[in-house]
């Protein structure tokens, strides 16, 4: 079920990116909102990040040199978790390198969850909760999150579409 979830975020990432350039991935609804583009990095960037940090490896954005392609201003660690407005127009990115990004973090998400028992689901991974949280609650929650944000770009994919 984790896997088959994890296809629906990188489906639902391509369906929103897919063939768009620069200035609609830039679009915005209104000078506040998010863009298809941050949505897309945002939601790639969070499940990256919290993948690597349940598996104990290194993050794609890392090992992989998607940091140095997107060449954005931001710290390695930012995943743009409270981001301001400006912050969200500085993600600028074509919609292969979104894609690319995405399919990347994908393809280590499914081989990781692949090789996980459900003994391996109930471990608790982050102790500084309350409950404390365990790695299946941590899938399901960046699962939930992906798929909300993919979601959001979708919605202004067909804002513009309608244009």
């Amino acid at each position: 079920m984790l896997v088959d979830g994890y296809d629906r975020i990188q489906g639902a990432v391509h369906e929103a990116v897919r063939g768009l350039e620069p200035e609609q991935l830039e679009f915005r609804l209104d000078p506040q909102a998010n863009t298809i583009a941050w949505l897309a990095w945002h939601l790639t960037r969070v499940q990256d990040d919290h993948l690597a940090g349940a598996a104990g490896t290194e993050q794609a954005w890392l090992a992989e040199g998607w940091r140095d392609r997107f060449d954005l201003p931001f710290d390695a660690a930012d995943i743009g978790y409270g981001h301001s407005s400006g912050q969200v127009a500085q993600v600028q990115a074509s919609a292969e390198l979104l894609l690319g990004y995405q399919d990347a973090v994908h393809e280590r998400t499914v081989n990781y969850v692949r090789a996980l028992t459900d003994a391996d689901l109930d471990e608790v991974i982050d102790a500084d909760w309350s409950p404390p949280v365990t790695r299946g609650v941590r899938l399901v929650s960046v699962l939930a999150d992906g798929l909300q944000h993919a979601g959001q770009a979708a919605f202004i994919r067909g804002v513009l579409e309608r244009r």
